[in-house]
């Protein structure tokens, strides 16, 4: 296997929804294969139902690890010893299992080393649940699995629209009380780490959202705004994030003031995700800030009204194994640079030899 090549690892979610199709679309063209080495956990036989039902012309070869897989090649590692029906449009147990199943499989082979990057295929969060499974979604299993005690943030992107959250799958009745200053701040901090670290932005720009209609009309439609986001705002500028609001979701978003920002953290999941996907669906991404894996997905779901009829569009499946790529290597990058950093020069200005003098340079944090 080629060294410089990306191994990307990608789990074939559920296997009754569109999953196979945009990742068999997505590998259908030669220059996605020039770009990474990618590797599927799943099913061998379930791939070539789909590709035979879907009449796409996509090759791979069967694996049995990321370790086997060929530069310039789709493989395919057996992440099942059973048979498993594919039943388009239907939710399923065994379906349910047999995602799961790929998903530990390439968790598994991510902690040995053989892939670089994770790319998770749409998953059913009700079929999906078990003794092993009792989470929301991917973004919360791979945190518990592969965070190392970080907190994971979920950020929606497409270019340079980027939407994260401060409280995810959680029903709503939930929301006003979970949102504390401290966890306010906790997700601007990865945010903004992130928007650095991932994609390469030297000083973002990062807007909150409020929380309560017109940002509570200075107390009249509720005080979260006052006493709790404001306050996390400004203490975190004080310490020179650039860091800006609250401001109020709808006329922010539809005068399109989200364009003069890096980031846009929003309070809730359909405050932040409803915009977005309305004005970035067919391209946006799904990946998953703050953790030492790189994990991206597309940002629509099983869609199984139209699963096994061929329309499913591959762009965002193919924009998530982009953002991975991008973001692994601007990981290595920075990595690099931080292990080699460059010593700072100046003349001191109170030494009359003009003698140049040398002083090591403090990483910044």
């Amino acid at each position: 296997m080629e060294d410089n090549k990306i191994r990307v690892g990608i789990t074939q979610g559920d296997i009754n929804g569109v999953g196979y199709e945009v990742i068999l679309k997505t590998f259908s063209d030669p220059t996605m294969l020039e770009l990474c080495t990618p590797i599927i956990y799943g099913s061998p036989k379930v791939a070539a139902y789909h590709r035979k039902s879907l009449d796409l012309p996509t090759n791979f070869s069967i694996v049995n690890s990321a370790s086997e897989a060929a530069p310039d090649r789709l493989s395919v590692v057996n992440c099942t010893d059973d048979e498993v029906k594919v039943e388009f449009s239907k939710p399923d147990s065994e379906a349910g299992k047999a995602a799961l199943g790929a998903l530990e499989k390439a968790i598994e082979e991510y902690k040995a080393g053989l892939i670089d990057v994770i790319v998770t295929a749409p998953i059913n969060k009700h079929t999906i649940q078990s003794e092993e499974f009792s989470f929301p979604g991917h973004t919360e299993y791979i945190e518990e699995k592969l965070g190392d005690g970080r907190k994971a943030l979920m950020i929606l992107m497409k270019d340079d629209f980027r939407v994260a959250l401060v409280t995810g799958h959680i029903p709503v009745r939930e929301i006003a009380s979970t949102i504390t200053k401290e966890l306010i701040q906790e997700k601007l901090v990865i945010f903004n780490r992130s928007l650095k670290q991932d994609f390469g932005i030297g000083a973002p720009r990062i807007a909150v959202l409020s929380l309560n209609p017109h940002a509570g009309d200075e107390g009249l439609l509720g005080t979260e705004e006052q006493e709790i986001i404001s306050p996390a705002i400004q203490e975190l500028a004080d310490k020179g994030m650039l860091c800006y609001g609250p401001y109020p979701a709808d006329g922010f978003m539809g005068s399109g003031n989200f364009t003069h920002f890096d980031g846009v953290l929003a309070m809730y999941h359909d405050q932040g995700l409803a915009p977005f996907k309305a004005l970035a669906m067919d391209e946006g991404v799904n990946y998953t800030a703050g953790l030492p894996v790189v994990r991206t997905s597309p940002a629509h779901g099983t869609a199984y009204d139209i699963a096994g009829k061929g329309l499913a569009s591959e762009d965002s499946f193919r924009q998530a194994v982009y953002v991975a790529i991008d973001v692994f290597r601007n990981r290595m990058r920075e990595k690099e640079a931080h292990a080699n950093p460059l010593r700072k020069q100046y003349y001191e200005r109170r030494d009359d030899s003009d003698k140049l003098k040398l002083d090591s340079v403090e990483e910044d944090l």
